[in-house]
């Protein structure tokens, strides 16, 4: 051992340095290790505060519970139950909207009815007011009728001059006729005178020629020339008489076609008379008056609308929304004037045609480039009983169909 002690001490001397020295050099800082110190007391000045961080942390946490395992339990199945209402509900809701098809593009319809003049006149008297309720045949307004009544007047004298001259050529008809049988019964005297004068000269030529004179003779003869020529006569008296018949007739139809005339012209008359009571088409109320008395119109010049009481729901349904919609399914209505009414109707029909088709300007389609919108079929929905009535329902409010078509 001592021998190694002393090969150790020989290496160490041989290395040049005694452990003095070492020691010496160990003791002695270095210019690294000064900064190396600086950056530990920095690290552990850090590491104490956050150290004091930690405890202060490990403290809190020390004074939360820890939460039970049951309640943790109680939250899954919670979530679960609520995730499982909502499914369900989910598809509950979607099988009971599968069964309707609705659209808020509806609204309240119904026919306008125009009031117009047909004459012309000075308003007389105005009977109605704003908004007011009226019935079918309800006068609305007078105009002054003096100017037709006289009118009336003068087509009732022209009717009744026509009337006289009809009464007068059927006399002259009855007379025309008289004269007829009268020329008539002259024809059959001269028949008969001519057929005695014709017996007379058969006669007087089976006599002996001495027995009669020969002047006797001739003048018979004569007589029957004569009474034949009559007879022409009489007939021709007849025919004259039938003519003048024929003309009197003829002269009948003439004044009856007169009559007529007069009373076509008395009926004008009347009814431009008429026209002067102005009243309504139909059952509705009074809207848009534009006339007031003392104001004068002209024919065709709008005076006032009535907005009947019969009304019905167009809805504007997608084309997508049509497959299943069929005439007679029953319509839930929701009015937006009335959130509160409960209103029922039936579909009534489908017009044949979307709405582009009857614009101003329809879709050209086959020009340019194409682009593919949904259409809009209108639907005609009628209400259901007698509980609409019940609201002033108008034309063009707003309101929403919900058609059950399952």
């Amino acid at each position: 051992m001592d021998k190694d002690q002393r090969g150790s001490q020989e290496d160490l001397h041989q290395d040049g340095s005694s452990e003095p020295d070492q020691a010496e050099a160990r003791d002695k800082p270095s210019p690294d290790q000064g900064k190396n110190k600086d950056q530990d007391s920095a690290r552990q000045a850090r590491g104490e505060q956050g150290g004091d961080e930690k405890q202060g942390d490990q403290g809190k946490g020390e004074d939360k519970k820890p939460t039970p395992r049951w309640k943790k339990v109680l939250y899954w199945i919670i979530g679960l139950a609520v995730l499982a209402v909502l499914i369900v509900a989910g598809i509950a809701y979607w099988l009971y909207a599968r069964q309707f098809e609705s659209t808020d593009d509806a609204f309240v319809d119904g026919y306008i009815s125009r009031v117009s003049a047909q004459v012309s006149a000075r308003v007389d008297k105005l009977l109605v007011q704003d908004n007011q309720h009226v019935k079918a045949g309800q006068v609305l307004l007078e105009l002054d009728p003096r100017d037709y009544q006289a009118r009336v007047d003068q087509a009732r004298a022209t009717l009744a001059q026509a009337q006289a001259a009809l009464v007068q050529v059927q006399a002259q008809v009855a007379v025309q006729q008289a004269n007829v049988d009268q020329a008539q019964a002259q024809v059959r005297v001269e028949e008969a005178t001519l057929a005695q004068t014709q017996q007379d000269l058969t006669r007087y030529q089976g006599l002996d020629p001495r027995a009669i004179s020969r002047q006797t003779v001739q003048n018979t003869t004569q007589g029957v020339k004569a009474g034949q020529a009559r007879v022409e006569a009489a007939r021709q008296a007849v025919s004259s008489a039938r003519a003048q018949v024929a003309a009197s007739q003829a002269q009948v139809e003439a004044s009856r076609a007169q009559v007529a005339q007069a009373q076509a012209q008395l009926d004008t008359a009347l009814l431009n008379l008429s026209y002067c009571h102005i009243t309504a088409a139909v059952d509705g109320r009074i809207t848009q008056r534009t006339v007031d008395v003392g104001n004068y119109v002209a024919p065709n010049q709008a005076l006032l609308a009535v907005v009947p009481d019969e009304v019905w729901v167009t809805a504007n349904f997608k084309e997508t929304q049509l497959d299943r919609m069929q005439v007679g399914q029953k319509v839930r209505i929701s009015v937006d004037a009335f959130p509160s009414g409960k209103f029922e109707g039936t579909v009534n029909s489908f017009q044949r045609g979307t709405g582009t088709v009857f614009s101003t300007l329809p879709a050209e389609n086959a020009t340019g480039n194409y682009v593919k919108v949904v259409q809009r079929v209108p639907v005609k929905i009628t209400f259901d009983g007698e509980p609409w009535t019940r609201y002033p329902l108008s034309p063009g409010m707003s309101v929403e169909p919900r058609v059950t078509v399952r």
